[in-house]
């Protein structure tokens, strides 16, 4: 059992929408006392991006734990706190690591932060992960542009938008065909020839971890037409454009994933860290340009 605040839950219990709105209410309500800021672009920061957080200006730091109903983040390289201020011209609402389905938390619970982003008034969020690469012409510190993703929680029945529909949070049958919204794809390319950062693109699988795929499910994936896979990322993404946001996904590639039992190398989360930090100064400067040259309605 897990008690933020005032606010009281079983860890990986399935929420109803009306509960969501609620508890996303409450937790809005207590981020606007400890800050006048109001955000208009939302950020989350995959395993080992925490540097990015120091990019932020004048920032009011939240501990998750004092949110009510905020999923306390848990795996290594995820700070666990929320950052309120000013990043590339824009007022941002950062979130410093993020949790996932295999702390045993539900799609709802993972997705609890951008519903609150939305209340907060959010229009577009960037949303960054850690992954493997798939595709063999990626390579440990690439950053990909995520076109699409492959939500296997989603497909499996782990999908936050199960139960009935809440229309205040969005419409029943989201559309999912441009996910990845095209104008800041471009304007995330524009930036990279700017800044001369090498971008690569691709289509993200979402698989619920915690453990390293194997060598079969490697293949499976790349011929399913996979060319990165991560632990996140697609159930938040459905629940942004459920509510109506924008969405630019950007992939570190942080480990090349093993597809045969003869590979040398072998998957570790350290080695996810460091390719974060590594990776960290070229992904700040991505988001700060799309930031300087976002315009927003």
């Amino acid at each position: 059992m897990v008690i933020h605040g005032k606010a009281l839950y079983l860890k990986g219990t399935t929420m109803s929408q009306s509960a969501i709105w609620e508890q996303a209410e409450q937790a809005a309500g207590a981020i606007r006392t400890r800050t006048a800021v109001q955000p208009r672009v939302g950020l989350v920061l995959g395993s080992g991006l925490n540097p990015l957080a120091e990019r932020v200006a004048d920032p009011v730091a939240i501990s998750y734990a004092e949110l009510p109903g905020w999923p306390i983040a848990t795996a290594p390289g995820h700070a666990g706190r929320l950052l309120a201020g000013i990043m590339g011209g824009q007022n941002v609402l950062l979130m410093q690591g993020r949790s996932h389905y295999y702390e045993g938390y539900s799609p709802q619970q993972i997705t609890l932060p951008i519903r609150v982003m939305q209340r907060l008034g959010v229009e577009a969020l960037i949303i960054t992960n850690a992954a493997g690469g798939i595709n063999r012409v990626l390579r440990t510190g690439d950053l990909m542009l995520i076109t699409d993703h492959i939500n296997f929680l989603g497909m499996a029945g782990a999908h936050p938008l199960n139960g009935p529909n809440d229309e205040r949070l969005g419409v029943r049958f989201p559309e999912m065909s441009r996910a990845y919204d095209a104008h800041l794809l471009e304007l995330a390319r524009t930036v990279g020839r700017q800044h001369g950062i090498a971008l690569r693109e691709g289509v993200y699988a979402a698989v619920s971890g915690p453990s390293f795929e194997t060598p079969a499910e490697i293949r499976m994936l790349r011929t399913l037409g996979a060319d990165a896979v991560g632990m996140s990322t697609a159930p938040e993404v459905v629940v942004a454009r459920h509510g109506g946001l924008r969405v630019l996904g950007v992939s570190l590639i942080s480990n090349e994933t093993v597809d045969s039992f003869e590979a040398a190398s072998r998957p570790n989360h350290d080695e996810v860290l460091a390719a974060g930090l590594l990776a960290a100064p070229r992904l700040a400067a991505l988001i700060e340009g799309v930031l300087r040259q976002l315009q927003l309605d």
